[in-house]
């Protein structure tokens, strides 16, 4: 049997719930937070023995959090992520159906380059050939912000870059990711 979540668990958990995603220092701060809120037993270096507790927990309802290291700033990033994709998944998200299969084409073109990033460009054109309900350009342009504003996509100027974000979640779904 698992181990029932004290409030610190409880707390940690609400946070990431809150935020999606956290780099390795504010995960370890509030880690410590949490534990000294509630008055729970606070080590430095059980981070990952803490997540663990969370995770057996979240277990029955196919979330993790999950960490993963960027390649474009170095830092290590702790991600709350859905393991499965089903109806009631997909009905959760804050994203339409065809906002999703864009996404996901934006993935593949992105993973596709040889240089890790997708032109605005070719997202735009991509919108052509979804198999859901067609996107407007101009809803496309807007999905397309809403990714960055949610940090499932990073921009530089007039290319799309996955985020951090999205590669943990992809994680998930994907045979091929590492562990660490």
């Amino acid at each position: 049997m698992a181990r029932p979540l004290g409030e610190s668990h409880k707390r940690f958990l609400q946070t990431m719930m809150v935020n999606g995603i956290i780099d390795g220092a504010k995960a370890r701060a509030l880690h410590r937070h949490c534990c000294e809120t509630h008055g729970a037993h606070y080590a430095h270096d059980k981070l990952d023995e803490f997540i663990e507790v969370i995770n057996a927990q979240l277990q029955p309802m196919f979330m993790q959090i999950r960490k993963g290291m960027s390649e474009e700033d170095g830092l290590q990033y702790h991600a709350l992520v859905n393991m499965a994709e089903t109806d009631v998944t997909r009905m959760s998200t804050d994203y339409a159906d065809n906002e999703l299969e864009l996404f996901r084409k934006t993935m593949d073109l992105i993973v596709d380059s040889d240089n890790g990033t997708a032109s605005s460009t070719d997202i735009l054109n991509c919108a052509d050939s979804l198999q859901t309900k067609k996107l407007k350009k101009r809803e496309t342009e807007h999905v397309l912000n809403r990714l960055v504003q949610d940090k499932w996509l990073n921009e530089v100027p007039s290319l799309k870059t996955h985020s951090m974000h999205a590669v943990i979640a992809s994680c998930g779904h994907s045979r091929s990711c590492a562990t660490d």
